[in-house]
């Protein structure tokens, strides 16, 4: 059996990543998750792959869907349900004590999402380019990137990221 070609290992540093992303416009991801039930963590891990050049398949993403889709089903969701409802009943105290809590349900989620992604084997972007009259390290564009791959999931195309890209200036690489 041969070795894979190339095996990237992540940390937990990634998410530090991805919350600067996140804060940048948290309203756009909020939109997303609740108009689409778009799961924000993993689109800002597909970003953050993006922007490294490293493809995951299609079927990677479904893998990683998966992965969290019972523990957010059953335990995160609901609470955040909750947690919508109680507002308008809580003192700004208590309101952010169920905020907290609920930033320890997404970190078990991101945890989750950590431990399978360093299991799957992804593809640096500049290895996928075969055209040898395209020498240039930049994005192969017929090639679909992580952000696309994820949202087909849903149904959705990359074009719904222009809203997050045109409101911030950024460049997805």
């Amino acid at each position: 059996m041969s070795q894979p070609f190339h095996r990237q290992t992540f940390s937990h540093i990634i998410w530090r990543h991805c919350e600067q992303s996140y804060s940048i416009n948290p309203q756009f991801y909020i939109h997303l998750q609740d108009s689409y039930h778009v799961n924000v963590n993993i689109l800002l891990l597909a970003q953050y792959l993006d922007q490294q050049h490293y493809v995951l398949t299609q079927q990677q993403w479904e893998i990683l869907t998966l992965v969290v889709d019972q523990w957010e089903t059953n335990v995160l969701q609901p609470y955040r349900r909750l947690r919508r409802i109680a507002k308008a009943y809580l003192n700004n105290d208590e309101y952010q004590k169920m905020l907290d809590v609920e930033l320890v349900m997404e970190r078990k989620s991101q945890y989750m999402l950590l431990h399978e992604l360093n299991l799957l084997q992804g593809q640096p972007l500049s290895t996928n380019t075969t055209d040898s009259t395209d020498s240039t390290d930049s994005t192969n564009s017929t090639e679909p990137g992580n952000i696309q791959h994820y949202l087909s999931l849903f149904g959705l195309d990359e074009s719904i990221m222009a809203g997050l890209t045109t409101q911030t200036g950024l460049i997805n690489s």
